[in-house]
């Protein structure tokens, strides 16, 4: 008995030190390997394959040198899976009816209508504490992903002195850019069925001046190698007559959604709205999905274990997302005096905003800005430390925050990429950050 007890002391031995060299690796891997990213070139090759003369490369390049980081992020299997869990038990509460009750309760009034399309591109994007994750926010309409699948595509092998067969690359681009067209035609046939999609618009404010362009441009190279004649433009330019959404002369059976203004108000948009609630265009993501799955004030519900059992969530689902989601309140006047006694340890967003837009960190607030934020609609989110990734630039180390982001149809991954920045948000604005690779240490 000795014998076999000594054996099983033996392998839960090998076991932790097995997981504490993983452990290890990652962050070795994070602050040690400098290889840099071979993506420009291969980025510049893939789009003189398509027929670009420099144009979307220039763009990416050159006008947005902070778009695409040098380097590759390194993660553990362990904690992407952690994440996945996380994005189904929060999916599994959004499908309940009782929850779609509570949030509808406080959306605008046109997230009550109830389309058959779920919404293409949802993020959750997560920090990392010790390998332990925490979602700070899910997107309704994330950007970037295109631009990752190419990433994906350009990356090269590294940290040879590293890597003993423990890395790997999540997916080939190419599987990538067909999941993303077959996502957009799932769309559409939840609308129309066996109707064949023939038109694609590109939806934003102003486009042309988006930081974003490059991607809505590479979005449409892809809709078009699937012959799906496609337009970018500014919601004015659509009109809405004869039962059908136009651009020009051009009947629009589809919209892909870009714009921020998540309830369709504004005076530009009345054309795209009307045609959506009419049912004669299939829009997506569309503005019951922002109410279900982005506002912030969902996330005081998903991190509120009173609120969860009220709505019948199991217990393992809702110590996932106890665990797993930064803990959030809205900000009203009647827990001011506690927020700002406890400012230092918490993180202030706009409940409708999106990206880094008017959030700030309670350590850096005065007493102007948070009056500034009780009269407006916010929430307060524990703050949750990124982790780091450490990166040589022009011969000298530099620290980089990152948080990683899920892009998300219908409950399941299609990607994960990185964001490194300084500062306190992610802003593309810091040389050697943006977009990076995620290169996956297995277990």
């Amino acid at each position: 008995m000795r014998f076999f007890k000594r054996i099983e002391i033996m392998k839960e031995q090998q076991a932790s030190t097995r997981t504490k060299t993983c452990k290890l690796s990652v962050e070795q891997l994070n602050q040690q390997c400098q290889c840099i990213a071979k993506n420009q070139q291969a980025l510049r090759e893939w789009l003189s394959q398509q027929g670009d003369e420099g144009g979307i490369y220039d763009m990416i390049v050159k006008e947005r040198p902070n778009l695409l980081a040098k380097t590759p992020v390194f993660v553990s299997e362990k904690c992407l899976q952690k994440q996945r869990d996380i994005i189904a038990a929060i999916a599994s509460v959004i499908a309940m009816p009782a929850y779609q009750q509570r949030v509808l309760a406080y959306a605008p009034e046109v997230a009550n209508y109830h389309p058959k399309a779920q919404g293409v591109f949802f993020g959750y994007d997560f920090h990392l504490q010790n390998e332990e994750p925490k979602l700070i926010e899910i997107n309704s309409n994330a950007g970037g992903a295109l631009i990752n699948a190419l990433l994906v595509s350009s990356e090269q092998p590294c940290c040879e002195r590293f890597n003993s067969g423990l890395l790997v690359i999540e997916k080939a681009s190419e599987t990538l850019e067909q999941a993303f067209v077959n996502m957009f035609q799932e769309e559409w046939q939840a609308e129309r069925g066996t109707q064949i999609l023939k038109t694609i618009a590109i939806v934003d404010e102003n486009p042309a001046s988006q930081y974003m362009l490059p991607e809505f441009l590479l979005f449409k190279k892809l809709f078009e190698q699937h012959a799906l004649y496609t337009v970018i433009c500014d919601p004015s330019e659509l009109t809405y007559h004869d039962g059908a959404l136009w651009h020009e002369q051009q009947r629009i059976d589809l919209v892909y959604n870009r714009l921020t203004d998540f309830a369709l108000d504004a005076p530009t948009q009345q054309a795209l709205l009307a045609a959506y609630l009419a049912a004669d265009v299939v829009v997506t993501p569309h503005p019951r999905a922002h109410a279900l799955y982005a506002d912030k004030r969902n996330l005081e519900i998903l991190t509120d274990e009173a609120e969860l059992i009220a709505l019948g969530v199991a217990e393992k689902t809702r110590e996932l997302l106890l665990a797993g989601i930064a803990h959030t309140a809205q900000v009203k006047t009647t827990n001011a005096e506690a927020l700002w006694a406890t400012r230092k340890q918490l993180f202030f967003k706009p409940a409708k905003g999106y990206g880094s837009k008017a959030a700030y960190r309670g350590d850096k607030l005065t007493k102007r800005v948070f009056s500034e934020i009780l009269s407006g609609n916010y929430v307060a989110q524990t703050l949750v430390q990124p982790s780091q990734r450490r990166v040589e630039i022009d011969h000298e180390f530099m620290e980089f925050k990152l948080d990683l982001r899920h892009y998300v149809y219908k409950a399941h991954t299609q990607l994960v990429s990185a964001r490194l920045y300084q500062g306190q948000t992610t802003n593309f604005r810091t040389p050697g950050g943006g977009f990076a690779v995620v290169k996956i240490v297995v277990d």
